[in-house]
């Protein structure tokens, strides 16, 4: 029989609200912790993923139609974690001859189930639409408080597992104890590393404060290559596995004399000359699931390692940098590792950074030599450097063209994260750098993702799209909510390689203000 402080479906649409209500992260974060406190510890992982705006089924075969006409809500509260998490199983099970039916009649059963505010919160999990600023950071913080563990801990433990609800799990079920007992498991994927931004190599070798490896920035696709005996994984950097679109990669993989192996890398289209093909093409090629020995005749790949997360059985994360340079150097042939150069002279890095762009690379990497494996982060470990500013952003909204662009939405409106609040604060405005097949693209794309009326001038649209931005600086601004915008912002591609929580803070734009 059900206990009146049992936490149900009400209590986490309830939590959900007030999360979003309260724009302050301590606030969002005592909402979070005080049910997460009281939740189950069979129903732990349901809680923490829901409310991170997540199924553990991931995609379940239910469209905007079939949501948009839920049958009459129920007046009492009685549906519990497990009873929808049965119900998406059940869902997403439905395949063949009169799937659909089928999934229609689970999901009425589902929504006639669920009250008003559970079927508003149900919506908009399954439509992926529950932002309200818990991103992992927050959840994070929420998970150390109701468990009563180091934050610390918990991210170590989702650097080796890589899904915080199976990591918040262990934590409120067994504490520290329990979250010690996660080890890098090749096979699973690991959220990789990631560089903050320096606008030249005399700054980044400043942040880094001391002698650092500088790494060429290779314009690639970021890989994660597992290996144990025969068997190969290979992984993007948001976690898809890409192993069969990348034959050259397990050949190299297969050919190492160490059969146990997890390594970090790139992958990338070389001209004939050893010049990189433009972005696009290499993007193209590992995109591509069909007839691969003919694209592979086409536009050969080439791999380059520059990390080591394990070599021979071992973990290596929580070494220094150096170290673990030194067991990939002795693991993989010379030629297949990223090249570097160490030094703390900028005068010398400099120069190195002037001929790696000269080569047609995008610039290069800082790493600080006694860095640990920061997974999932934005460490001051690594520094990217390029030859001119670039930032990640977000998308938050599209202005419709006029004259030429007529019909087109065409001028963005640009927002970097903000990691306290878990959303994105709007830092400008751009139409430059579109082209015509951009446009097109991006039009669509907009329209799939309008949160309302697309007729309006300006038409807001779901958090999701990452584009690269070219900008000459940042300067103060009143105009804009974060205090600063771009000058001469411009287009350089958009990022299908990465999630919006990866997109650059508001601190990262505010420390290239002059």
């Amino acid at each position: 029989m059900r206990q009146d402080d049992d936490v149900l479906l009400i209590d986490l649409a309830r939590t959900s609200v007030a999360v979003a209500a309260d724009s302050a992260r301590l606030a969002k974060i005592a909402h979070l912790a005080e049910l997460l406190g009281r939740v189950a510890p069979e129903e732990a992982a349901i809680a923490i993923a829901y409310l991170s705006g997540e199924i553990p089924q991931r995609q379940i075969g239910v469209g905007p139609r079939t949501l948009h006409e839920a049958p009459e809500p129920r007046q009492v509260a009685t549906a519990t974690l497990t009873q929808v998490d049965s119900f998406f199983e059940r869902i997403k099970a439905q395949s063949g001859p009169g799937s659909q039916t089928a999934r229609r009649a689970l999901v009425d059963e589902l929504f006639s189930a669920a009250t008003r505010q559970e079927q508003s919160f149900l919506r908009r999990l399954i439509r992926g639409e529950l932002r309200q600023g818990a991103l992992d950071g927050v959840m994070i913080e929420a998970l150390a408080k109701a468990a009563g563990v180091p934050a610390t801990e918990i991210r170590r433990a989702l650097t080796l597992r890589g899904w915080l609800p199976a990591v918040g799990a262990a934590a409120l079920r067994g504490g520290v104890e329990e979250l010690r007992g996660f080890h890098l498991e090749v096979g699973r994927p690991v959220s990789p590393m990631l560089a903050q931004s320096a606008p030249s190599v005399t700054a980044a070798l400043e942040k880094i404060g001391g002698p650092a490896a500088l790494e060429w920035k290779l314009d690639g696709v970021r890989v994660q290559a597992h290996r144990s005996g025969d068997r190969v994984g290979v992984f993007t950097r948001t976690l898809e596995e890409i192993t069969p679109q990348v034959p050259e990669l397990v050949e190299v993989l297969l050919g190492l004399p160490e059969r146990d192996l997890v390594l970090d890398g790139e992958v990338i289209a070389l001209r004939p000359d050893g010049r990189p093909e433009p972005f696009q093409v290499t993007s193209g090629r590992v995109a591509s699931r069909t007839d691969v020995e003919t694209a592979r005749a086409a536009v050969p790949l080439s791999v380059f390692f520059f990390d080591a997360l394990r070599v021979g059985g071992a973990d290596l994360l929580d070494l220094p940098a150096e170290e673990r340079h030194a067991a990939l150097a002795a693991a993989v042939p010379a030629g297949l590792v990223t090249p570097r150069l160490v030094t703390g002279d900028a005068e010398e890095g400099e120069a190195f950074f002037a001929e790696v762009v000269r080569l047609g690379h995008e610039g290069v990497v800082a790493k600080s030599l006694q860095a640990p494996y920061a997974a999932g982060r934005r460490g001051a470990g690594w520094v990217k450097v390029k030859p001119r500013h670039t930032l990640d952003l977000v998308v938050l909204a599209a202005e419709w063209g006029s004259g030429r662009r007529e019909g087109w939405l065409s001028n963005l409106h640009l927002g970097a994260l903000d990691p306290e609040s878990g959303g994105f604060v709007m830092l400008g405005k751009t139409f430059k750098g579109l082209t015509d097949e951009l446009l097109t693209w991006q039009t669509a794309q907009f329209l799939r993702l309008a949160e309302g009326p697309a007729d309006g001038w300006v038409v807001t649209v779901k958090p999701e799209l990452v584009v690269e931005i070219a900008f000459d600086g940042v300067q103060r601004s009143t105009r804009y909510p974060g205090g600063m915008a771009l000058r001469f912002a411009r287009v350089l591609r958009y990022r299908p390689d990465k999630r919006p929580e990866e997109a650059d803070t508001v601190a990262t734009v505010r420390s290239l203000m002059p």
